[in-house]
């Protein structure tokens, strides 16, 4: 994909020359990888006036973790260990005759900041803001193809755990298994920490796993997400242990499948992020549960777990095509658990079939 990461870079070029600036220093990782292809530990990326430059600590090692460098792009690596890339990139823009510096300050710390204006202190530094960000919000089909991978086989080691014997195991023991079965079935590692809770634990956004175990009649939500060449979905499901459920275990499962479903259904190119928020929100909010919501229905994937657009009730903006996002509604009681239903799916138009569901695992209420 050369030409893919060179086109790539040309855009953010362009965005720096109309912000005045002529090179640029990108530090933040997810936003290196995007754009060299690869993120080795600590690497940053030079888009300088003669040539682009990844400049790292160490040899890239080629780890699925951190991808392959764009052949096309020079890799420099630092001649002693312990040294600052981002330091030695300013160095480098200087010394190619670079008056200004557009730099990520929303990533970089107050210390490396003025490190870098000391070493090069005729470079005038800008703020590059979030360019490449906003690049990466719009996916090309390569990316899309990553992420579809990704959710087959978080799929598969979810549809896995189900099959095998649940009760009396704990919380942490379900989380590693799982983590375990992402690696066997070829992911790069999770996409982030598994979550798994059961019991008055279910249902709780970004639960961490405990020793709880696992018990008749408790829900069981599940939250996971897998990686796969650096491009990360998730997936949450929320099921019911070894019995018919209660009849409010049903009610309030078929309250957020309809939250969910207005979310999901809601998304298309041209709908507003604070709408689709909204769409899945009212549901819950009718129903009495407004207080105690999380903040948001859903955000962006991709290089990361968490990133731009956020469905959230103030957001501004609109979905694009192409725009992979959570759907994610839930709602937890106190003392006594919850639902969490949570999908990662394609904005598409509705000439192409709709949103596309990359998550497939059944939203059924099973009994396990």
């Amino acid at each position: 994909m050369p030409e893919v990461y060179a086109a790539r870079r040309e855009r953010v070029r362009e965005r720096c020359t109309a912000g005045g600036s002529a090179t640029a220093l990108v530090t933040r990782p997810a936003n290196v990888r995007y754009l060299a292809g690869a993120a080795p530990r600590g690497a940053v990326l030079l888009l300088g006036r003669g040539e682009d430059l990844l400049l790292c600590g160490s040899p890239p090692s080629g780890e699925a973790d951190e991808g392959r460098p764009d052949e096309a792009l020079r890799v420099q690596v630092l001649p002693r260990a312990g040294g600052d890339p981002a330091v030695a990139a300013a160095d480098v823009a200087a010394a190619q005759g670079a008056e200004s510096l557009a730099v990520e300050e929303h990533h970089l710390t107050v210390t490396r900041h003025r490190a870098i204006g000391s070493v090069a202190p005729r470079l005038r530094l800008g703020d590059l803001g979030g360019a490449v960000e906003q690049l990466r919000v719009i996916k090309d089909e390569e990316e899309i193809s990553c992420l579809r991978i990704g959710a087959e086989i978080a799929d598969q080691a979810l549809g896995e755990l189900l099959e095998s014997i649940l009760v009396g195991r704990t919380e942490r023991h379900l989380a590693l298994e799982l983590e375990r079965r992402l690696v066997d079935h070829g992911a790069d590692g999770p996409a982030f920490a598994t979550s798994v809770g059961t019991g008055p634990n279910s249902g709780r956004r970004g639960h961490r796993p405990t020793d709880r175990r696992v018990e008749e009649g408790d829900f069981l939500s599940v939250c996971l997400g897998a990686t796969y060449r650096g491009y990360r979905c998730e997936i949450g499901r929320t099921f019911v242990i070894g019995t018919s459920p209660a009849d409010w275990q049903i009610e309030l499962y078929d309250l957020v499948f309809a939250a969910q479903r207005a979310g999901r259904e809601s998304l298309a190119p041209g709908a507003a992020y604070r709408d689709v928020d909204r769409a899945a929100r009212q549901v819950l909010d009718s129903a009495g549960y407004a207080e105690g919501l999380p903040p948001l229905t859903g955000h962006g994937v991709g290089l990361e777990i968490d990133e731009d657009p956020q469905l959230a009730p103030a957001a501004m903006g609109k979905l694009d095509a192409c725009v992979p996002v959570t759907v994610e509604p839930g709602v937890h009681l106190p003392g006594r658990g919850g639902v969490r239903i949570d999908d990662t799916l394609v904005v598409r138009p509705e000439a192409d079939g709709g949103p596309e569901l990359l998550t497939i695992t059944t939203k059924e209420l099973l009994a396990l």
